[in-house]
């Protein structure tokens, strides 16, 4: 167990440069005092590592060195062919490099493991848009890829919801969400979120930039997730759900609808319960909830209760109206 910790220690120095006890205590989930032996035991064993005191400290290798890793456990190699990203790869303009890194590790593992990562590819694979929808492939998706990856700054005529914008972007990640692209992109020191499939026109510049030493993707693109989800449900609807309305409702609401869902009371004698959900555009809002039916009553607010009458008179007066005559076989 402890052989396998300070390998991977190791592998974490000589990939990340400068790591903190704390970060490598927090990673290993031991100890402050376990890391310090760690270290110990590393220096003793000839490995030239050496600690930085101070805010900007932590332990360090000796710079140029690097230690030849190639011991990879089956369960290793074989998680590296699931990673089912060659689609996004390819979009990106890094198809030939994923497959060339995938050949290169199949001829380094030992012939043990190397049929048997070769199958991980044809057992599972990633199908990133939803259900009857297709994956977005931009025009423009490899130019930001070299953007991002060369930290080169981009020119964009951008068509927002309200209007056409230029922008100059430093492009700090690519995201892919559902089957979209999406960049995350600093403008006057603030990071946004452009819908790639929305840029009209783009131009790679040969101004370069520094990208922020704190900026962490995932934990942007997350946080702007919550942001984007609290803008689009402001609101609160008070309804009434039946007990199957109940089960629907799973497969009607967004997580964030559902997060935030907060039931009343308890269900009466007939199984029907009152319950708050967010929701933002009235109509929009009217549109979802009509998906169940009977199921589902909306007590409050007016606007939302008047709109879903609106829409069932109007949904009434086009079938009775119309001429049954020709609806016959």
């Amino acid at each position: 167990m402890r052989a396998s910790r300070l390998l991977s220690i190791l592998v974490t120095l000589q990939a990340k440069g400068r790591v903190t006890a704390k970060q490598l205590a927090e990673d290993c989930q031991v100890s402050l005092r376990t890391i310090y032996r760690d270290m110990d035991a590393l220096s003793a064993a000839g490995i030239p590592v050496y600690a930085e005191r101070g805010s900007e400290g932590g332990y360090r290798l000796v710079e140029g060195h690097r230690t030849q890793l190639n011991g990879l456990s089956g369960d290793e190699a074989e998680a590296l062919f699931m990673l089912g990203l060659s689609k996004q790869a390819a979009d990106l303009g890094l198809g030939n490099a994923v497959s060339d890194a995938q050949l290169k590790l199949l001829a380094a593992l030992p012939a043990a493991q190397r049929s048997e990562a070769e199958r991980m590819s044809h057992r599972f694979y990633l199908d990133a848009p939803t259900w009857f929808g297709e994956a977005e492939q931009p025009p423009y998706l490899a130019v930001l890829t070299d953007a991002v990856r060369n930290q080169h700054k981009i020119w964009v005529r951008y068509r927002s919801w309200k209007a056409e914008k230029e922008r100059t972007i430093a492009p700090l990640g690519l995201v892919q969400k559902g089957g979209q692209w999406y960049l995350a992109g600093q403008v006057d020191g603030d990071v946004r979120t452009y819908r790639i499939a929305r840029i009209l026109e783009l131009k790679l510049l040969e101004e370069s930039f520094i990208r922020p030493s704190d900026f962490n993707l995932p934990a942007y693109w997350q946080q702007s997730l919550l942001r984007m989800e609290a803008q689009l449900y402001p609101k609160t609807a008070l309804v009434r759900l039946s007990a199957e309305g109940r089960q629907w409702l799973k497969a009607f609401l967004s997580p964030y609808q559902l997060q935030h869902c907060v039931a009343i009371g308890e269900p009466d004698e007939q199984g029907w319960q009152q319950m708050q959900i967010p929701f933002g555009s009235v109509r929009h809002s009217a549109g979802e909830l009509l998906r169940l039916g009977p199921e589902l009553e909306v007590l409050s607010p007016e606007p939302l209760r008047n709109q879903m009458q609106q829409m069932i008179a109007a949904l009434v007066k086009l079938y009775t109206n119309q001429d049954t005559t020709s609806l016959s076989l």
